[in-house]
């Protein structure tokens, strides 16, 4: 029996409440059960500098934890002068994921910033990071969309993602931090509305594992990732 009672395969409660800012253009807070992670999509009339005059966009995210998001105070990284090898990492995940599901050419030469700031944490803040900011960045298009700045829509799919792992032997679905804290084997798994992978983060902390164990946890990652698709298809309905 897992501590909060859950099924193998059952997702932690999920909330996305949208239009959280005021001031972005397009925000999300999402709950994964204790983790909370603000989502906010800002439009830049800027790009890199290896995509000047290129005719397309980019998409970027970045990716913070306030310091009492967790049990202990965290310091701000600013104060260290430098950024975290793990907080560098997230980011460019996040980013990689959010960039697979967008046509460049279609979002034309300006860059979207996803801030991914993590209120509060209880394992998973990577993957509530990109299932939340798709939301934000969908909300941003579609306020582009309706403004006549877009011609067509750069969204090609939905992304989203959970975890999944082995905690006493057992393959469960969307670890909270104690379960993650404890897991022989820790898997992300990063996917589009297609049911096509992004991106597989399969580590084995305290066992190696096998084919079986492998497709096992998958199936779990694919039956939460189908509802999590619905619940960002909901929220960016408005519904």
């Amino acid at each position: 029996m897992r501590s909060d009672k859950r099924q193998p395969d059952q997702l932690r409660p999920v909330k996305i409440q949208t239009n959280y800012l005021m001031t972005a253009e397009g925000s999300a807070l999402i709950e994964v059960g204790h983790t909370r992670v603000l989502c906010a999509a800002s439009v830049e009339d800027s790009l890199p500098s290896f995509l000047r005059n290129s005719g397309r966009g980019w998409v970027t995210a970045e990716y913070a934890m306030l310091p009492r998001a967790t049990a202990e105070r965290t310091p701000r990284e600013i104060t260290k002068g430098k950024q975290s090898g793990r907080t560098h990492e997230i980011q460019r995940l996040i980013g990689r994921s959010l960039r697979s599901v967008v046509d460049m050419e279609a979002l034309g030469e300006r860059t979207v910033v996803i801030d991914c700031d993590v209120i509060q944490a209880d394992g998973g803040t990577r993957t509530a990071a990109i299932t939340g900011g798709y939301v934000a960045l969908a909300l941003a298009v579609k306020k582009l969309l309706e403004f006549g700045v877009l011609k067509r829509n750069p969204l090609k799919d939905l992304i989203a993602a959970t975890s999944v792992g082995v905690v006493k032997g057992a393959s469960l679905l969307d670890l909270c931090y104690e379960e993650d804290s404890a897991a022989e084997v820790d898997m992300n798994v990063v996917m589009t509305g297609a049911g096509e992978f992004v991106e597989l983060q399969a580590t084995a902390e305290k066992l190696s594992f096998k084919d079986d164990r492998l497709l096992e946890m998958i199936a779990l990652a694919r039956k939460g990732l189908a509802e999590l698709f619905e619940l960002q298809k909901a929220a960016i309905q408005g519904k």
